[in-house]
C-alpha cells in the first residue's frame, strides 16, 4: 500500500471529478483542502506520503521541500508543466514528476470576462442592484470597434484574439518572437510593443513568466497607454510591476486593471490592490472550471496508476 496525498483541493471536489475507486481500494488517500502555509508546514504534513498530487501554481515544490520528503517517489502535477516544481532536484532524488492534460479555453474566457466587466462597470452595477442601491450609476463603453492588444499570441492569446475578433475588435499583437505571418493566421496584426501599448484600448497579457518577461510592464510601459485603456493580466502576476501599476491606477493614468494572478498567492488580505477601486480581481480562477478539473483529476488518477504499474506516463 502506498500513501497518496492530494493537495490544495480548495473546492473539495477532487474525489468527485474522477474515478479514484481502484486506488482507494488498495491505497491510502488523504485530501488536503487547506493551503499548507510554508515549507515547514508542508514538510511536516507530507513526510509520510509516497505519492503527491498537486494543482499547478498552488503549493510549490522547491529543492528545500523535496529534500525533506524522504518517502516521496511520485509527484503528479495538473497540466503539462509547473514552474513551481524543481524538476531537476526531483530527478536527483529519484522522484518521478508527471503532468496531466490541460484545459483549453477557461483562462481565455476569464480574460474576456474581465474585459467586459471593466468596460461595463459590472462590479459597481452589481453592487448597486443590492437592496437600497441606486439605478444606473455608470457609463460603460462598447468593445466592438475598439483595439485589443495581445501580448503573447500563443495558445491562450490566440483564443482571446479569436473571441475578441468575433465581437468586432481590431486585434494587434506583440511578443519578442512573434512573426507577422503567425499573427495574420490568427486574425491579428503584428506591431512593436510600444505601438501596441499606445494604440490598444484593451491590453491583454498571455506570456509565460520568464526572466525576459518578468517586470515586462512597468512605469515606462504604463505611461504609453491611453488613460482610457484597460490592462488585463491572467498570465502571471510578476509580469506587471506592482508599484508603478498602483500609481497608474491611483493617478487615473489607465482606466482599469483586471487580474487573476499576483506576485504572492493567495493575495494578502491587506494588499493595496484589494482596496483599489479601479482594480477588478479574481483569485486565480483561470483554469478553475468543472470542465478543466474533469481533465486534470482523471489525468492524475491515470498517472498514479501507470506509475504503480511500472510504466509512468506524462513524465516531465
Amino acid at each position: 500500500m502506498v500513501a497518496i496525498a492530494i493537495l490544495d483541493d480548495y473546492q473539495n471536489v477532487a474525489l468527485s471529478m474522477a474515478d479514484w475507486s481502484r486506488l482507494q481500494q488498495a491505497h491510502r488517500i488523504v485530501v488536503f483542502n487547506e493551503r499548507l502555509a510554508d515549507i515547514n508546514a508542508a514538510a511536516r504534513a507530507l513526510e509520510p506520503f509516497d505519492v503527491i498530487g498537486i494543482m499547478r501554481e498552488r503549493t510549490a515544490f522547491p529543492r528545500a521541500l523535496l529534500e525533506r520528503l524522504p518517502k516521496l517517489r511520485l509527484l503528479v502535477t495538473t497540466g503539462k508543466r509547473n514552474a513551481s516544481v524543481d524538476v531537476e532536484a526531483a530527478r536527483e532524488r529519484n522522484i518521478t514528476v508527471c503532468g496531466t492534460g490541460g484545459g483549453r479555453s477557461a483562462t481565455a474566457e476569464l480574460a474576456v470576462a474581465l474585459m467586459f466587466a471593466l468596460a461595463r462597470h459590472l462590479r459597481e452595477e452589481f453592487h448597486a442592484m443590492r437592496p437600497g442601491g441606486a439605478w444606473q450609476t455608470t457609463l460603460g463603453i462598447d468593445l466592438e470597434g475598439r483595439t485589443l492588444g495581445v501580448i503573447g499570441l500563443g495558445n491562450l492569446g490566440t483564443r482571446v484574439a479569436k473571441i475578441c475578433g468575433a465581437i468586432g475588435m481590431e486585434v494587434i499583437a506583440w511578443s519578442a518572437n512573434l512573426t507577422a505571418a503567425h499573427a495574420e493566421r490568427h486574425g491579428a496584426v503584428r506591431v512593436d510593443k510600444d505601438d501596441l501599448l499606445k494604440r490598444a484600448d484593451v491590453v491583454s497579457i498571455h506570456s509565460v513568466l520568464s526572466p525576459r518577461t518578468r517586470g515586462l510592464i512597468g512605469a515606462r510601459e504604463l505611461a504609453l497607454m491611453k488613460p482610457t485603456a484597460i490592462l488585463i493580466n491572467t498570465s502571471r502576476g510578476p509580469i506587471v510591476q506592482e508599484a508603478p501599476l498602483l500609481a497608474a491606477l491611483r493617478e487615473r493614468r489607465i482606466a482599469g486593471y483586471g487580474a487573476d494572478t499576483f506576485d504572492v498567492e493567495p493575495l494578502p488580505p491587506d494588499h493595496p490592490l484589494r482596496s483599489e477601486p479601479r482594480a477588478l480581481l479574481t483569485p486565480h480562477l483561470g483554469y478553475v472550471t468543472e470542465d478543466t478539473y474533469r481533465v486534470f483529476y482523471p489525468g492524475m488518477v491515470a498517472a498514479i496508476e501507470a506509475w504503480l504499474n511500472g510504466s509512468p506516463v506524462g513524465v516531465i
